[in-house]
């Protein structure tokens, strides 16, 4: 059984170009626009939105994430302008074993230019080290290369395909299962460190 969970304060981390921070009313129209494009949902869970609303029961749900402590979603805001580009998220905490879900979503103009990137380094450095996790994992739909190459990159390490797992818009799609553990993380950022 896992323990009470613990509610999110005003959780901001800083990166050289970006601030995760905490999503609220002002984000509805960018998590609309990000949500909406058929492009980024394409690999999602769910299909992409149709309508403002939707946003907006999102926000309410991310809200009660921050209330409850279950999980964490933060906004990608470009320092240099503010504009919102995508959300990372911490999807079903779990205290008393100490692991969470990783989950993320960039706005397809901001593809390839490494923002996804920065900002994970930056959410699982917060995940270890500040919530004192010891273990990460991410679910993708296995034909997302580039968010493979993403979590390959932060040291996360396949740990399994599940056949069928999805069914979003229609369309079945598998899992590839992804973990990365605290001690791993902590060891390849020494080595890179010397």
């Amino acid at each position: 059984m896992n323990e009470t969970p613990l509610a999110f304060g005003d959780v901001s981390i800083r990166t050289r170009r970006l601030r995760l921070r905490r999503l609220s009313a002002e984000d509805i129209p960018a998590l609309f626009r990000i949500n909406a494009d058929p492009l980024v949902a394409r690999y999602g869970a769910r299909p992409a939105m149709t309508e403002i609303g939707e946003a907006r029961q999102l926000l309410e749900s991310v809200e009660e994430g921050y209330r409850t402590g279950k999980f964490l979603q933060l906004g990608l805001e470009r320092s240099a302008d503010g504009a919102l580009l995508g959300t990372c998220v911490l999807l079903r905490l779990d205290r008393s074993n100490r692991r969470a879900e990783l989950g993320y979503l960039l706005g397809s103009e901001y593809w390839g230019a490494g923002w996804m990137a920065e900002a994970l380094e930056a959410f699982v450095h917060y995940a270890f080290e500040e919530l004192d996790l010891l273990r990460l994992e991410a679910d993708i739909d296995p034909r997302n290369a580039a968010s493979e190459r993403s979590l390959l990159r932060l040291g996360f390490k396949k740990e399994g395909h599940m056949r069928e797992r999805w069914l979003v818009a229609g369309e079945l799609s598998d899992t590839g299962f992804y973990g990365l553990l605290r001690r791993e993380w902590r060891l390849d950022r020494e080595l890179k460190a010397e």
